[in-house]
C-alpha cells in the first residue's frame, strides 16, 4: 500500500513539476508590514503595491488565492515592488512615516475601518474592496484600482 502511494506521488510530481517545485521553493510574495515599508523606503526607494482587504470580502479572498499565487505576478512584484497587504478592519496601531494610525473601534467589526486604509484607499469617503494601490518610488499614487484584478490585468498595471 505504501509503495502504491509513493508511486502515485512520483507520478504526480512528474506530471505537475511546476506546482511541486513552487511548493518546495515556497514561492510567495514578500509581503511587508507598513512599519517595515517605512524603513525600506527610507533605505532604498522602490515602487510599492498596497492591497487592502477584509475577511468578509469574497473578491479579496479570490485575489489572494488566484492572483497573488500566480508565479508571474509573484516574480514581478518581488523583483520590482515593495508589497504590503492590510486588513482594513484591523485594530492594531500602525506607525508609518512618523505618524500613528489607529482604528477607532476597540474590536474588529465589519464597517469599522482603520485610519490608514481610509487615508490611502478611500474614494469619496468610502472604502471599496478589494483596493489595490500602486505607488512610484517617491510614494505618489500612480494607480488606484477598486475592483478584483485578475492576473493579466494586474501584470499590465505593474509591468514597465
Amino acid at each position: 500500500m505504501v509503495r502504491f502511494f509513493c508511486w502515485i506521488f512520483l507520478l504526480f510530481c512528474s506530471i505537475f513539476p511546476a506546482s511541486y517545485t513552487m511548493a518546495q521553493e515556497g514561492l510567495n510574495i514578500n509581503w511587508l508590514s507598513f512599519e517595515a515599508l517605512s524603513d525600506s523606503l527610507a533605505t532604498k526607494p522602490k515602487k510599492t503595491l498596497i492591497f487592502f482587504h477584509a475577511d468578509w470580502c469574497t473578491y479579496c479572498k479570490k485575489m489572494e488565492r488566484e492572483v497573488f499565487t500566480n508565479p508571474a505576478v509573484i516574480a514581478e512584484i518581488n523583483a520590482h515592488y515593495y508589497a504590503v497587504q492590510l486588513d482594513v478592519e484591523t485594530v492594531d496601531s500602525i506607525r508609518f512615516d512618523g505618524q500613528l494610525f489607529t482604528n477607532k473601534s476597540p474590536k474588529k467589526r465589519r464597517g469599522r475601518y482603520h485610519d490608514l486604509p481610509m487615508l490611502l484607499g478611500a474614494r469619496n469617503g468610502q472604502l471599496v474592496l478589494p483596493t489595490t494601490l500602486i505607488l512610484d518610488e517617491k510614494f505618489f499614487v500612480t494607480q488606484r484600482q477598486f475592483e478584483y484584478l485578475h492576473s493579466k490585468k494586474l501584470l499590465e498595471l505593474i509591468q514597465p
